[in-house]
């Protein structure tokens, strides 16, 4: 694993040496970064910039190990649908658990330094994007927000070492978007005791994780409770969902809950209602938008690429009109919607972002993203179909991250009530 502490830097040393990507082309050493410099060719207006020396420096170390760790193994894993648990180690040593807590934060950070981070994922890798969202974004911030101060002692500093993971069950089979109101997972109380019924679906990590913050509704008050499951514990039972076509790495899991007993102090006491995971969810959606700008990213690199190497008509691809002109369009997506999520991030960082900020983040990256990798993988033809030419994943993939943290119409009815002061959920 690289010696993350002790990395050079230079533009023409970090790149040097690099593997090939097993299951995809190879990355030509500085091929994505502008000549001479160690910003994305992809960052057409220097948003880089924004991050501070520290910021920087840790960017600059995520993107390294990305290419030499995550890169060369991401599509073999992916295409056996197994996730890659050796690079959690090197995950946490970059801080990329709970970056934004003060038992866990490894260097003074802000909202833009995540959300960039999470675009430096996303470009090589939305799984593994996924992967720390749910660990560092929904699982730890749950406890962070929710938890006791021993909670937070007992919790967050071994999950931002990467030594326990964390998961967080929310979606139901039949509770996806109508959560706030939908849920159906049960909480009763028995003294010191709570007895927990229902069912989850679409957890991410549930099927390793130490942890897993399920979300019931007290039968008592029917307000919308929190609670800390270990691994293991009596009548909780993780499956597998088999045969997915999207983030493939991640490990997605249906949960039984069969009256799972739960100690009252494993009881997040400072989540009252479904207001509290609406706050978990704000903090953690504007960083999936920007996970989305980074899967626009990889592709539009992937597609750089390609269209300099393949021959048509005796030409490269590169040399042609329409291909320019595709290429344009999408360097024009992202470049819309690093702006964008980088206001919603400054917002964060200002306190000023509502639930409406990160919802048209989320909302309009994703579409956008939608639009960027079906453009790149028009551009190779037939290539773009396979795992070899480093489209095809990034292509698949966004249709999972358009659809988590809220599809883009539900970001949109967020939206829209901010608008008009009028909601329109039901």
């Amino acid at each position: 694993m690289t010696d993350t502490a002790t990395t050079d830097h230079a533009a023409t040393d970090r790149t040097a040496d690099r593997p090939a990507a097993a299951g995809s082309a190879a990355t030509d050493a500085g091929a994505y970064l502008v000549p001479g410099t160690d910003r994305l060719a992809a960052d057409f207006y220097g948003f880089q910039d924004e991050l501070t020396p520290v910021e920087l420096e840790a960017s600059l170390r995520l993107r390294d190990f990305m290419e030499r760790e995550v890169r060369p193994i991401a599509a073999d894993y992916w295409d056996r649908a197994e996730f890659p648990t050796q690079i959690i180690p090197g995950l946490a040593d970059l801080g990329m658990f709970g970056a934004m807590w003060p038992e866990t934060q490894r260097f003074e950070n802000s909202a833009v330094w995540r959300g960039w981070a999470a675009l430096e994922l996303g470009r090589v890798d939305p799984s593994t994007a996924t992967f720390v969202g749910v660990q560092s974004g929904l699982a730890m911030s749950s406890i962070a927000i929710g938890g006791s101060p021993e909670q937070r002692a007992q919790w967050l500093p071994p999950m931002g070492r990467g030594e326990l993971i964390g998961a967080f069950g929310l979606t139901e089979p039949l509770s996806g978007s109508d959560s706030s109101k939908g849920l159906r997972t049960t909480a009763e109380r028995h003294g010191d005791t709570w007895v927990l019924n229902g069912a989850k679906r679409w957890i991410g990590n549930a099927t390793f994780a130490d942890v897993v913050v399920i979300w019931a509704r007290d039968v008592a008050d029917h307000q919308v409770k929190g609670f800390l499951v270990r691994r293991g514990t009596p009548g909780f039972t993780t499956t597998k969902i088999e045969r997915k076509q999207a983030l493939r790495i991640v490990q997605n899991a249906d949960i039984t809950i069969d009256g799972v007993r739960v100690d009252e102090a494993d009881r997040l006491p400072s989540i009252h209602s479904f207001r509290e995971v609406a706050l978990v969810l704000r903090l953690t959606r504007a960083e999936v938008a920007w996970q989305a700008v980074g899967v626009q990213v990889g592709a539009y690199e992937a597609a750089v690429r390609y269209a300099g190497e393949r021959q048509q008509f005796g030409r490269p691809l590169a040399s042609f009109q329409l291909v320019q002109d595709r290429l344009a369009q999408c360097l024009g997506n992202i470049t819309a919607c690093i702006a964008l999520c980088l206001q919603a991030s400054r917002m964060q960082d200002q306190g000023r972002q509502g639930d409406e900020h990160a919802a048209l983040a989320k909302g309009y990256a994703t579409t956008r993203m939608r639009e960027t990798v079906a453009w790149c993988r028009e551009l190779l033809g037939g290539n773009g179909i396979v795992l070899d030419h480093g489209v095809a994943k990034f292509f698949a993939d966004a249709e999972a991250v358009y659809s988590f943290e809220g599809t883009r119409d539900m970001n949109n009815l967020i939206v829209g009530r901010a608008i008009t002061g009028v909601g329109a959920f039901v």
